[in-house]
Order: C-alpha cells, then sequence, then structure tokens
C-alpha cells in the first residue's frame, strides 16, 4: 500500500511526539519533585488518632486534678481567714479576685495543640502545687502560734472520776510485790472522756505492752504526757491537738483491773511525778 504525503506528515508528527515524550522521562527521572498535592504521610493514620485521643484523655485528667487542688487551696484559704479572724467580706476564697486595666493590644490568639495545651497544664499545676506548700507553711505557723498559748501543762486528763493511785512505790496490783509506779490512775466510768492536759502533737497512737491502747503527745520543750489504757483512741499520729480535747474513751485495756486513765508526764523522756500538774491552774 502506498502512503501519501498526508499520510507521511501524520507519521512524522506521531513520531516527533513519541521521541520528544521518551526524551522528557530520561531527561527528568533524577529531578527531585519541589511539590506534591497529596501525601500519604499527611493524611490520618491510625497511630495518629490513637495519640490524640490519648492527648485528649490526657488534658482532661489534668483539668481535672487542677479542680481537686483548686478547691483545697481555698479550704485552706477559708481556713486561714477564719484563724487570722479576717472578716468574709474582705476574703472569699469562693469569689475571684476583681482584675482590669486597659487593653494594650488587641489580636487574634493563635491556636494551639493539644501537646501545648497539656504543657502549659503541668507548668500551671506546678505552680499551684507551690502555692498549696506555702498556704501550709503559713498554716503551721499560725497553728504553732496557737499551741504556743495553750501548752502550759495543768489540770487531770478526765472530765469525770478520781484519782486512785499516786506517783512512787505501792503494792503491784497483779503479783501484791512492791513495783514503782511511773504515774497516776484516774479511775472512772467505761467510756468516760480522757482529755489532753496541753497542746501538742500525738506521737503516739496505738496498742504499747503493758499500757494497752496508748496515746503519747509532746507538748515541745521536752515534755511528753501519756495516757494508758483507753478502750477507744480518737486521734492519729501527727495530729495537732488542743487543750482540753477529748482523744480517748476510758477502758481497761492491756495490765489493768478495771476502767481508768494511766496519766504519765516525761521530762526528757523520764516519768516525774504528776502531781503538781494535775493541782496548777491553767494559765488564761
Amino acid at each position: 500500500m502506498k502512503l501519501n504525503k498526508l499520510h507521511w506528515l501524520s507519521a512524522l508528527i506521531v513520531f516527533a511526539l513519541v521521541s520528544g515524550f521518551i526524551v522528557h522521562l530520561i531527561a527528568s527521572a533524577d529531578d527531585v519533585p519541589q511539590s506534591t498535592i497529596y501525601q500519604l504521610s499527611s493524611l490520618p493514620t491510625v497511630d495518629d488518632t490513637k495519640v490524640n485521643s490519648q492527648q485528649v484523655t490526657a488534658v482532661t485528667m489534668k483539668l481535672a486534678e487542677l479542680q481537686s487542688q483548686v478547691l483545697r487551696l481555698n479550704a485552706l484559704g477559708d481556713r486561714l481567714a477564719e484563724e487570722a479572724n479576717i472578716p468574709d467580706n474582705e476574703f472569699n476564697f469562693q469569689l475571684s479576685p476583681p482584675s482590669g486595666g486597659p487593653m494594650i493590644q488587641s489580636h487574634e490568639e493563635k491556636s494551639k495543640s493539644l501537646a501545648e495545651l497539656l504543657l502549659e497544664i503541668t507548668a500551671l499545676e506546678e505552680s499551684l502545687s507551690h502555692e498549696e506548700k506555702q498556704l501550709k507553711m503559713l498554716e503551721s505557723v499560725t497553728l504553732g502560734h496557737h499551741i504556743e498559748n495553750t501548752r502550759y501543762l495543768s489540770g487531770r486528763p478526765i472530765k469525770k472520776g478520781w484519782l486512785s493511785s499516786y506517783f512512787g512505790m505501792r503494792k503491784d496490783p497483779f503479783s501484791g510485790k512492791p513495783a514503782m509506779h511511773k504515774g497516776v490512775d484516774f479511775a472512772g466510768s467505761e467510756d468516760a472522756d480522757i482529755i489532753a492536759t496541753a497542746s501538742g502533737v500525738v506521737s503516739w497512737a496505738g496498742e504499747r505492752y503493758g499500757y494497752g491502747q496508748l496515746i503519747e503527745i509532746n507538748h515541745g520543750d521536752n515534755l511528753k504526757t501519756r495516757y494508758g489504757h483507753n478502750k477507744e483512741i480518737k486521734v492519729a499520729v501527727g495530729d495537732v491537738v488542743t487543750k482540753g480535747q477529748v482523744i480517748a474513751k476510758m477502758g481497761s485495756t492491756g495490765r489493768s483491773t478495771g476502767p481508768h486513765v494511766h496519766y504519765e508526764i516525761l521530762r526528757n523522756n523520764r516519768q516525774i511525778d504528776p502531781k503538781k500538774y494535775v493541782y496548777r491552774k491553767a494559765k488564761n
């Protein structure tokens, strides 16, 4: 079959286009593309979705912790304000503090990622923790001043009852032989109130050999008091107690023949006769 001029011209054009395309492919094979319309990494993957979910959960938990921390600070602040006799209308921890001032510059706030928010919340949490420690130190100092005025040892460790045994040598109620009694006993009814004879910090609250259920209170200045044979203990180690506070219920635990409280006073960890402290008047 013979080709006319039009057919030859068409064949040459097609050949030129195909050849040019092949040359272009060979020349651009090693080029790095400048931009891509679609990237696989830009599409959300299972791992990315999981990380975002974890971040949302972490932020939610942090916010809940901050809310609890703020409530603790408010309660602590209210207690300190009450201790310092600050009027409610002058300092109310339940209300936001007044604020204001001229707006220097208005600009659109940049949106933040969950990770950035989490970092900021963590920093705020650390700041609140520091403030809470400072308030607790202030509470300790304030309460310490209160203890200073009421830690004067005086009076009996009971509200009702009678002194049944003195300090010194006596006949042991179990063996019948002479034995040293290093405290005084106050007898009374079971479940009667046992009270602290001065303010201080509880240094023992529990079972001790011979004493049964024992409470020991440290009053400072190397003075301690002990209250033995209790039926029920109302305080715990580390508690701050005030003068006259009910700390236990009278019982007959340990080495005891009936309901009473064995009361000791220790100076420099050695028992002394409590009699002069029992009968002296309290300070006003």
